[in-house]
């Protein structure tokens, strides 16, 4: 049996996308010189015959995607997700304005590639691809989701666009829950003075900061978002009209992401107190993701205290 624990991200990609292949002859999948880097060679491996790699073309891969979901293929286009971001013109008018199933995903996201500095951390394609109409938008948060959520993908109608980390990650969702549902929130903790809502990678940061809350006597709920569009908002209202306090939590950009896609929806539906923390420039050169969630504050410690704040201020 397959175990999600030890398989870094990109790795649990790879196998989900070798695994879909097994189940599915219509899915193919197309790179953009990135079979290595991405562990779509362990799909190509299966399948060589629906294996494509377009070499260093983002635009073309985007494009050759399209084609490709236009005659019945259920495509999967992978590369950096800041890499990804050049095709973006293609992802609007040929794969969004016809609603075509094409997944392209995003490998490398947020702080994953530490080493190759803010060029290559890309901290602004949740803002990016959920303005387009018809885009599902994923963030799953561990190696056990990326292999859920990559299956889960392949059913869904429109097109998607998931971000995936490259080798970090704390193992958090694997024992949550059994069933991936595009669109669907997931319950870490429960609480009732303040809400944290979270999507990605940093859930175990959510987690922890929840627990450092306990001990101060406020009670933390947290709940997790790797649907970021369609929001699962009767998650959202649920617990905003619970706890009366909201805190977003994102390996993103504090524009356009996650925390505002919350936002927008309280500010229609049910003004709440709330604050998004992210990130608010481009990352930096570091040896570590780790190094930079500590850098840019996206650290339990600081998670507990923005939340305690909102507390104090109800």
């Amino acid at each position: 049996m397959l175990d999600l624990e030890i398989l870094t991200p990109r790795e649990a990609l790879g196998r989900a996308l070798a695994d879909l292949g097994d189940m599915r002859e219509d899915v193919v999948v197309i790179v953009a010189d990135t079979g290595e880097t991405t562990r779509a060679k362990l799909f190509a491996e299966r399948h060589p015959t629906r294996f494509f790699n377009v070499g260093i073309a983002e635009q073309a891969m985007v494009g050759v995607a399209a084609g490709l979901a236009m005659v019945g293929f259920t495509p999967f286009a992978l590369t950096f997700a800041s890499f990804m971001t050049r095709a973006w013109e293609q992802a609007r008018n040929t794969v969004d304005r016809l609603a075509l199933p094409v997944r392209l995903v995003g490998t490398h996201a947020g702080f994953a590639d530490a080493y190759d500095g803010p060029s290559h951390q890309m901290l602004e394609d949740l803002a990016l691809f959920r303005v387009l109409y018809n885009f599902t938008v994923l963030a799953p948060a561990d190696s056990c989701e990326v292999y859920k959520a990559t299956t889960a993908s392949a059913l869904v109608r429109g097109p998607v666009y998931m971000r995936v980390g490259r080798d970090f990650h704390i193992p958090t969702t694997c024992h949550m829950y059994d069933k991936f549902e595009v669109g669907k929130a997931y319950v870490a903790l429960e609480g009732s003075d303040v809400a944290i809502f979270t999507t990605g990678v940093v859930l175990p940061f959510a987690v922890e900061a929840a627990r450092l809350l306990r001990d101060r006597d406020i009670s933390a709920a947290v709940v997790h978002f790797p649907t970021v569009k369609p929001l699962d908002f009767s998650q959202v209202e649920k617990f905003a009209a619970a706890t009366g306090a909201v805190l977003t939590v994102e390996e993103h950009s504090t524009h356009g992401g996650f925390g505002s896609a919350v936002a927008e929806y309280l500010a229609q539906v049910k003004p709440t107190k709330m604050a998004i923390m992210g990130l608010k420039s481009y990352g930096r050169t570091a040896k570590s993701p780790m190094e930079l969630y500590q850098y840019f504050g996206l650290t339990a410690e600081n998670i507990s205290a923005r939340a305690e704040e909102l507390v104090r201020l109800r």
